[in-house]
C-alpha cells in the first residue's frame, strides 16, 4: 500500500497510511486526511486514501465511513503552482492522479464527508466522492478552473451535474465563483449544515445511522445506484486530461495560476 499501511486487523482501533489516519467506533470508520496547511491533492495522498477505503471495504467490520480533513480548509485542490515551470505532461500519457480518483469512486462502503471549510477544484471533486456531505457554515465550494485558465478535472464534469443538475453545474463551472454552504445546500451539494463544533459528530451520527442497516443490502443497493459511476469517471477524466494538456501550454494558464495566487482578476488574452 502506498505510504506504508499500519494495519493489524479489523479489531485495531487506529491505523495510518501516510497522511491518512483511520479511527473506528463500532461499525463506523473515520478516515481523516492530515496534510497541513490546506490538504492539497496529490497522487500519493489520493493513493493512500484509496488504499484506506479499500482496506475498510475488506475488513469485515466497517459498514460506513466518514471522510474528514484537519485544519480550516477541507481541501484546496491540486497544486498547479509549479506546472508552468515543469511544462505540460507528455501527450497521451495517463494522469496518475485520475487513476486514483477512479479507485475512490469504485469503493463499496457508503461515505459521509465532513466539510469544515473550502472545497475547491480537485477538493470539490474529493467531496463528491462521498455519498453525502455535512458542512459547516464556513464551508465554501468552488469549481474555479476557468479562473486558472484550466479545464475541470477529477471527474467533476460527470459527478457535479449528476448531483446538482446540469444548469447548476454550468453556473459553478463557467463562473468559477465560490458558493457558501447555504447556497450549496439549496443546490443539493450539501445534505446537512451544522455548527463547526458539532460537524464531525454530525457526520459520524449520519454514518452510524447508515451502519444500522443490513450491510449486505446496503452494499448491494449502493452498487446498483453507482453501477456506472467509476466507468463514467474514467471516461470523464480521460477527456478532462486531454483538454487540460493543451490548456497548460497557453499564456492564459500561466496568467491564471499567477493571478489566483496573487488574489486578483486574471488579465487573460485568449492565447
Amino acid at each position: 500500500m502506498g505510504g506504508g499501511a499500519e494495519f493489524v486487523g479489523a479489531e485495531a482501533m487506529t491505523d495510518r497510511i501516510g497522511d491518512v489516519h483511520i479511527t473506528r467506533d463500532g461499525f463506523v470508520a473515520t478516515v481523516t486526511i492530515d496534510k497541513p496547511p490546506i490538504n492539497a491533492v496529490s497522487v500519493d495522498l489520493m493513493r493512500d486514501l484509496a488504499d484506506a477505503l479499500e482496506m475498510l471495504d475488506r475488513d469485515g467490520v466497517t459498514r460506513a465511513v466518514v471522510l474528514a480533513t484537519t485544519g480550516k480548509v477541507f481541501c484546496s485542490g491540486a497544486d498547479l503552482s509549479n506546472r508552468t515551470s515543469e511544462g505540460p505532461i507528455p501527450e497521451r500519457s495517463i494522469n496518475p492522479l485520475y487513476d486514483q480518483a477512479v479507485r475512490l469512486f469504485s469503493t463499496e462502503l457508503p461515505i459521509v464527508a465532513a466539510v469544515q471549510g473550502a472545497a475547491v477544484g480537485a477538493g470539490l471533486g474529493l467531496a463528491l466522492v462521498a455519498d453525502f456531505r455535512v458542512a459547516s457554515p464556513a464551508a465554501k465550494f468552488a469549481a474555479n478552473f476557468v479562473k486558472l485558465g484550466f479545464h475541470p478535472g477529477f471527474g467533476l464534469t460527470h459527478t457535479l451535474p449528476r448531483l446538482i443538475g446540469k444548469h447548476n453545474a454550468e453556473r459553478m463551472f463557467l463562473s468559477g465563483i465560490r458558493y457558501e454552504a447555504e447556497a450549496a445546500m439549496w443546490m443539493g451539494l450539501v445534505d446537512q449544515m451544522v455548527d463547526p463544533q458539532n460537524l464531525l459528530r454530525a457526520a459520524q451520527d449520519m454514518a452510524a445511522g447508515l451502519a444500522e442497516n443490513a450491510p449486505l443490502a446496503m452494499r448491494s443497493t449502493r452498487k446498483t445506484l453507482r453501477a456506472d459511476l467509476a466507468a463514467a469517471v474514467r471516461a470523464a477524466t480521460n477527456h478532462e486530461f486531454s483538454e487540460q494538456q493543451w490548456l497548460m501550454k497557453t499564456d492564459d494558464f500561466k496568467e491564471g495560476v499567477k493571478s489566483v495566487s496573487e488574489r486578483r482578476v486574471g488579465d487573460f488574452k485568449g492565447r
